[in-house]
């Protein structure tokens, strides 16, 4: 059963007008970053006391992290959602031409094996690499995983076990569904951070010697542009 537990949002300096935003992440439909990327939008909506038919925010999905990111730096998206599980999540925080503006936890989908038809008991199973460790968790009693084929998400990786290229696929609930796949397993979600990121250009920083403070939890998306001045504190000493 999907939790009912209350997503907590940290909002670092989102920038005015992100109520009217587009938003990239990774595709395609049915993955969990697409469920991120409403949750953003839709809290970002609430912050600006606006319902859901006044918001004019999207969610665009792309093949990769990378493309999503490429979309906020040429400005065809203003922010970027990436699941902190994600490998390569440290280029987004190294880039200069990216700044974090927000994080936020947020339970994925279900996640379980699925299949179109009957399998073998030893699997060809696909899925993103980060969430493969759920493979030994949910296999059914008597099945093994022979082989791990990666795929670009977990939308992908039901792709891959509906063409008839892998037995089965660790996926989503949505996904299993858009794709017309069974779970043979249990279910179960994941709690996860995701991060949020604008275009470096898009955002106004304190001078030299100002670290950003945290702001509170479920954070007020229409404030300005700067964080709360009574959360800035002087940077340390390099090497304090």
């Amino acid at each position: 059963m999907q939790s009912t537990t209350i997503d907590l949002f940290l909002d670092l300096c989102l920038p005015e007008g992100s109520a009217q935003s587009t938003v990239a992440t990774l595709g395609p439909a049915g993955t969990s970053s697409e469920t991120a990327a409403r949750r953003l939008t839709s809290h970002m909506a609430a912050g600006a006391s606006l319902r859901a038919d006044e918001s004019s925010s999207t969610t665009v999905l792309h093949d990769s992290y990378e493309d999503a990111a490429n979309a906020v730096r040429s400005g065809s998206a203003r922010f970027l959602v990436a699941a902190n599980a994600y490998s390569n999540v440290a280029e987004f925080y190294m880039d200069p031409d990216l700044r974090l503006v927000g994080a936020f936890v947020h339970e994925t989908p279900q996640y379980g094996i699925a299949v179109v038809e009957a399998v073998p008991a030893e699997l060809r199973v696909a899925t993103h690499p980060a969430p493969t460790p759920l493979i030994l968790q949910l296999l059914p009693v008597g099945m093994r995983a022979r082989e791990v084929v990666a795929a670009s998400s977990t939308s992908m990786a039901a792709h891959a076990a509906r063409s008839g290229a892998v037995d089965a696929a660790l996926t989503t609930g949505p996904a299993a569904e858009l794709y017309g796949l069974t779970f043979i397993s249990k279910t179960r979600t994941i709690k996860m951070l995701w991060s949020v990121f604008c275009s470096a250009a898009d955002i106004e920083l304190p001078g030299p010697g100002v670290l950003l403070g945290e702001s509170d939890l479920f954070g007020d998306t229409s404030r300005g542009k700067q964080p709360r001045p009574d959360l800035l504190s002087p940077a340390a000493p390099v090497g304090a």
